[in-house]
């Protein structure tokens, strides 16, 4: 099951909506197939599992044992079931890291393998299994995306100067490993004020894996179209209290209700546009924000040891939140928040 969870990892930045999963054929104590998920819309990791084996022991399908790390589908989706796949195969035994929280398959697969005999082990790794998909458990359980807030701070926890000249806080390190994780996401969701003053990309151009979809909050449309953000280079949505509407340069304006709870409303319609991971870059307001309304997940801090702003925005405050584990990276000093 480790090895499935490692297989599952390879799939991260390319998979989503759809969860990480990884599998393998065991037969013997001797691996003869191994496969993950690796493109939303594409085979599935029990597909890619079963056609990995190699020609020579195709006949040893029907006396091996498939682990996987999540429940396989029950259900027509993009692709065909994997439960009704395994029934074919004859696979005798399937254990499963833990079960699958979407409504269309949760239970149904097991249940789908017992009924044509297969004897099912479910709950190895299980911990690891949730813990891997976290984003997809949070948006089928929770109904909403799973938020990770970001932000870098100076020493003396200031995320910008009064002045509002673009204050650099964090190094090139530290600012690659940002692109990593912004590859990793659905979605980053900055304000109006940081959009205006620093005018950013919002993309990962410092390393690999599809670009996030921006979600701008800007309730007023005061935001000039020569922004970046407007580029169209990439799916951007603006959420405002003004206008509803699509055009076809891959920006979107989402019209909330009203100026009231403007962060439930978010995740209300993040739920619905599938959308299942915000990295929220700021500013101070919208972190803030996220903070009161006890919605997020896990935080990610970068503070600059040697970096003295004396006047200047003040970081924002996180409650309920336990320090998972920090790293350094020169004079950055990295920490990894969980809510609790």
């Amino acid at each position: 099951m480790y090895r499935c969870l490692e297989l599952a990892k390879l799939g991260r930045g390319y998979v989503a909506p759809n969860p990480l999963v990884g599998a393998i054929l065991v037969n013997k104590d001797c691996i003869i197939g191994e496969g993950y998920h690796q493109q939303f819309g594409k085979a599935h990791a029990e597909v890619n599992c079963i056609n990995s084996v190699a020609e020579r022991n195709k006949t040893l399908i029907s006396q091996s044992t498939l682990y996987v790390s999540l429940e396989p589908c029950a259900h027509f989706g993009k692709t065909a079931p994997c439960a009704d796949l395994i029934s074919q195969n004859k696979i005798p035994k399937v254990i499963i890291g833990c079960r699958d929280p979407f409504l269309e398959v949760n239970g149904k697969g097991i249940e789908k393998l017992k009924q044509v005999g297969i004897e099912v082990i479910v709950g190895i790794l299980e911990k690891e299994s949730k813990e891997l998909n976290k984003r997809f458990f949070t948006f089928h359980e929770k109904r909403r995306p799973y938020i990770i807030l970001k932000w870098a701070q100076t020493a003396d926890k200031k995320i910008a100067a009064l002045s509002k000249e673009r204050l650099l806080i964090s190094n090139e390190f530290s600012n690659r490993l940002v692109h990593q994780w912004r590859s990793e996401e659905a979605a980053i969701l900055i304000g109006t004020n940081t959009a205006l003053f620093d005018d950013p990309s919002l993309n990962n151009r410092f390393t690999t894996g599809k670009n996030p979809i921006r979600l701008i909050l800007d309730k007023h449309l005061r935001l000039p179209p020569s922004l970046k953000i407007f580029d169209n280079s990439q799916r951007t949505i603006i959420f405002n209290n003004i206008k509803q509407e699509e055009n076809n340069n891959n920006t979107i304006f989402y019209r909330l209700d009203n100026e009231e709870n403007v962060i439930q409303q978010i995740m209300d319609a993040c739920y619905q546009l599938n959308i299942q991971s915000i990295l929220v870059e700021g500013g101070a307001k919208i972190l803030q924000s996220f903070i009161d309304a006890d919605i997020w997940d896990e935080a990610r801090v970068i503070t600059n040891e040697s970096l003295l702003v004396g006047d200047g925005l003040a970081a924002p405050q996180l409650r309920n939140a336990l320090l998972v584990t920090e790293e350094k990276y020169r004079n950055d000093l990295i920490q990894y928040y969980r809510h609790e």
